[in-house]
């Protein structure tokens, strides 16, 4: 029985030993926090809170700036989407004017192409008529027009360039293109894709066979290279082209 009190109180002893440096912990703690806030004088304390209001309020800023940045920022790449628009058009209509200056004849051009060569036929003493075998403008038309509808860029007649308002006239041996004269056998010169052009004449029935059936002598080369490079006529008004064929 004694044993047993004895062995109480030293259970009790150690309970209170802990519970007494527990409080002497936790009075000790609030102690030194008390003095920490009892270390800032008002003058610090009203610092420390103007500069927390500050920082509060430069976010702020930060915030509405980058807001304002990045409508600008949007705004940027629509005006650089419609500048490329813009652009692309002038692009489209610079191209436009290019092409339409090469139909019109106004500015060099070279290129892959045909050469369609027209003689005329062979001298036949019982033919009554002359002009049964030779090469009239209607026959330089043909092949004129048979180049156009098949692509051709360009076309050349004895290396005079064809433009839009170009004519030819038919003038007993020789025609005349805008008013030059040319006289057998007359080269048409093309720059266009050699396979189709060359495809589009030598159709069956098409403009070589008609050719051939009034007796005009028809030839057709590829080139690889023509090139057609533009001076003056003493009236000004129409210009040839030097044709370079390789």
């Amino acid at each position: 029985m004694k044993k047993k009190v004895n062995s109480n109180r030293v259970i009790l002893s150690i309970v209170f030993l802990v519970l007494g440096f527990m409080i002497a912990f936790s009075f000790r703690v609030t102690q030194d926090e008390g003095d920490k806030g009892q270390g800032l004088t008002d003058r610090q304390w009203e610092k420390h809170l103007s500069l927390r209001d500050d920082l509060i309020e430069q976010e702020e800023k930060n915030r509405e700036l980058q807001k304002e940045l990045n409508a600008k920022q949007e705004k940027v790449r629509e005006i650089e989407a419609s500048l490329s628009k813009e652009a692309q058009v002038f692009f489209n209509m610079a191209e436009d004017a290019e092409k339409y200056r090469m139909f019109l004849g106004k500015v060099e051009v070279s290129g892959k192409g045909v050469k369609v060569t027209l003689a005329d036929g062979e001298y036949d003493p019982d033919e009554e008529n002359i002009n049964n075998y030779l090469v009239h403008e209607h026959h330089v038309f043909k092949v004129i027009n048979e180049l156009y509808i098949s692509g051709a860029a360009a076309i050349a007649v004895n290396g005079q360039r064809i433009s839009h308002n170009s004519y030819i006239l038919c003038t007993g041996p020789v025609i005349t293109v805008d008013g030059y004269q040319h006289s057998a056998p007359f080269e048409i010169t093309a720059i266009g894709d050699p396979d189709v052009l060359s495809s589009a004449l030598n159709i069956t029935g098409g403009v070589k066979d008609q050719l051939v059936n009034d007796q005009i002598v028809f030839s057709l080369e590829k080139r690889e290279i023509l090139k057609w490079i533009r001076f003056w006529g003493n009236d000004d008004e129409h210009f040839f082209q030097n044709s370079i064929a390789v």
